[in-house]
């Protein structure tokens, strides 16, 4: 999972969702801790800028 930050708002909305918890919303900027991640997607899902890809 990455994080595409020119179309990332910073909403937290994806960090919301993750039940993984491999999201976190730091100093205004989404860090991805991808060993954590579980690939469900609703991080993505989620997104209302499409700020997130696999």
């Amino acid at each position: 999972m990455k994080v595409n930050y020119e179309k990332c708002g910073y909403c937290g909305a994806c960090v919301g969702v993750c039940n993984c918890m491999a999201l976190e919303l730091i100093e205004n900027r989404i860090v991805i801790h991808n060993e954590k991640c579980n690939n469900c997607k609703s991080c993505i899902i989620v997104c209302p800028l499409n700020a997130l890809e696999e």
